[in-house]
């Protein structure tokens, strides 16, 4: 009786040590994250001991708020941030430094390579993938065969592309060759239209983010191509005045190619199944492909207490079963190394993002919002009097201007 009772006293005991050390993570994550990540949060909790409680906050606010939740010494342990956003947060001294740890994980070279860079600010890492995205090239294959194009060939150059979009564009009435988000949207535009310059080895930023370099060959040469196609009416004339409400304009079954996001497979797949569809890489205006690399960074607010607890959450994530979670219910595999196994069984087309992320890339600034995603901004200004306005040396010379002069001012 009493080997008994000492056995239950030492068993509750246990059970109340292991209550007690149990910690709970507090993690934001912006609202439309979708429901991927939710997924690998419900599975972590049901079989750890620690806990993750997520608060969802809306996209706008996200920034903005963690910022204030900082200075009031009110910030989450962690957080989904876009990955654009992290070097900014990393100089300002306001993330944890996760370079030993990160390194030191076997499979940390397999990471997306973008979300590293973008994570990383005076050679010491501060976020990793948590989320990937890339852009992707996708082209209608009933409309191909209905214009006389092969369904199963996936365009590799700009001028492939013209040439079909001209003849998809003879099919008449409101059935066009080619749809981009052109009015003013600089999301849009840096995500589906850098990618043709990039390609071909050129940028509109320097590698450390200190200088203007839009004006180039490769960039003139894209915006051709683009001013080419409008002038030949292959593009819908609203496709001007968009200013992202109708990106997934694919979806419609009238656009017989466009620019789009990894993400619109799945939701083509699922809420369009009556669109046949192929994808590939965007080729760069010399036919060499390239990819905007989008998603969050997993960030770790500095001087968090739980920075062990987080760090195994991470691990959960990154580990064969976190990724197959993520990869089901929609998000991309943030390791190379496994990605194979991941996309198993799941929409083949699905690879093609993944393999965008080797060839993808990221502006480095962190004066990205007022640089490029600003409606009133000089990137979003450029792409829009560049392609549709009567003075392009005007908006090269005009928006290399005022590129240099935020980021000088910035310093």
């Amino acid at each position: 009786m009493f080997k008994k009772l000492m056995a239950a006293t030492a068993l509750i005991s246990a059970s109340m040590i292991s209550a007690a050390s149990a910690e709970t993570i507090s993690m934001w994550v912006r609202s439309g994250i979708g429901d991927s990540f939710k997924e690998v949060v419900k599975a972590y909790n049901a079989g750890h001991e620690n806990k993750v409680e997520l608060t969802e906050v809306p996209f706008a606010e996200l920034v903005q708020k963690y910022a204030t939740a900082i200075a009031g010494g009110q910030a989450p342990d962690a957080l989904s941030l876009d990955l654009i956003y992290t070097p900014a947060f990393a100089a300002a001294g306001q993330l944890e430094d996760l370079t030993d740890w990160s390194k030191a994980l076997p499979y940390f070279n397999s990471l997306s390579p973008s979300h590293v860079k973008l994570g990383t600010y005076e050679d010491k890492i501060y976020g990793l993938p948590l989320t990937v995205e890339t852009s992707i090239f996708a082209w209608n294959k009933d409309l191909y065969e209905k214009a006389g194009l092969d369904p199963e060939k996936a365009p590799k150059t700009w001028e492939e592309i013209t040439a079909n979009a001209e003849k998809i564009r003879a099919l008449g009435g409101d059935t066009y060759g080619f749809y981009f988000s052109g009015g003013g949207c600089g999301g849009c535009m840096i995500f589906t239209f850098t990618p043709l310059t990039w390609g071909a080895g050129a940028d509109i930023l320097s590698a450390d983010g200190k200088t203007a370099t839009l004006d180039t060959p490769q960039m003139r040469k894209a915006v051709d191509i683009y001013r080419n196609m409008v002038e030949k009416d292959l593009v819908p004339a609203g496709a001007a005045s968009d200013n992202g409400v109708n990106f997934l304009s694919f979806t419609n079954g009238k656009i017989g190619q466009q620019s789009l996001g990894a993400f619109a497979i799945g939701t083509l797949v699922t809420q369009h199944p009556e669109i046949d569809f192929g994808v590939t890489l965007i080729p760069g205006v010399d036919g060499k492909p390239s990819s905007f690399a989008g998603g969050d960074n997993f960030v770790v607010t500095k001087g968090t207490p739980r920075l062990e607890e987080v760090k195994e959450f991470l691990e959960y994530t990154y580990s064969p079963e976190g990724q197959k979670i993520m990869a089901k219910f929609g998000s991309l595999p943030t390791r190379g190394d496994i990605a194979n196994e991941v996309l198993e069984g799941l929409d083949p087309r699905l690879k093609v993002g993944m393999e965008a992320i080797a060839v993808a890339q990221t502006p480095y600034t962190l004066q990205f919002n007022d640089l490029i995603n600003s409606a009133n901004g000089p990137w979003a200004t450029f792409t829009n009097a560049a392609i549709y306005g009567d003075d392009v040396d005007g908006a090269f010379s005009n928006a290399q201007d005022e590129m240099q002069s935020i980021i000088d001012a910035g310093q």
